[in-house]
């Protein structure tokens, strides 16, 4: 029986890039994807709308289902806010957050809310041996990911 992870982040960084120029890099989401580590395929459904198909993950012996996800995009320059939310019945994760984005003297200041559910198809008596390696495993991921967008930023 199939049992699902929780997976919440909230995490911020400073730049010295200005706040239009990492406005402009996280408001394109193929752009700012190509940033996220294991993306196998990010999949334009209009509308501002796409489909995250993730790598196949290996936890020990073991290798997750892949992950596939899907969001629409909506950002607002005027509040320097980049938003996205689930659309159901893709995949088998649900995801949703936002980036908020602050000028700073001398730069800015870039915030990152994110959380999801994951559906994990192990059996649910390895849920509380699993559980953790899968939160371990995005969470490192996302770490890349902001690691990524800062290297970026740098060369803005």
């Amino acid at each position: 029986m199939a049992f699902s992870v929780a997976i919440n982040v909230e995490k911020e960084f400073q730049t010295l890039c200005t706040p239009e120029k990492v406005f402009g890099l996280l408001a394109d989401v193929p752009r700012s994807a190509s940033h996220f580590p294991k993306v196998d395929q990010l999949v334009d459904l209009g509308g501002n709308s796409f489909r995250w198909e993730m790598e196949k993950i290996g936890i020990g012996g073991y290798t997750l289902q892949q992950t596939i996800y899907a969001c629409r995009y909506t950002s607002d320059p005027a509040t320097l806010k980049v938003a996205w939310t689930p659309i159901p019945g893709v995949g088998n994760a649900i995801v949703q957050g936002e980036w908020s984005i602050t000028p700073k003297a001398g730069g800015t200041t870039v915030s990152i809310k994110t959380k999801g559910d994951l559906t994990v198809d192990f059996p649910s008596f390895l849920e509380f041996i699993v559980s953790p390696l899968v939160v371990m495993e995005f969470t490192g991921m996302i770490e890349r990911y902001l690691a990524n967008l800062q290297e970026s930023f740098r060369t803005l």
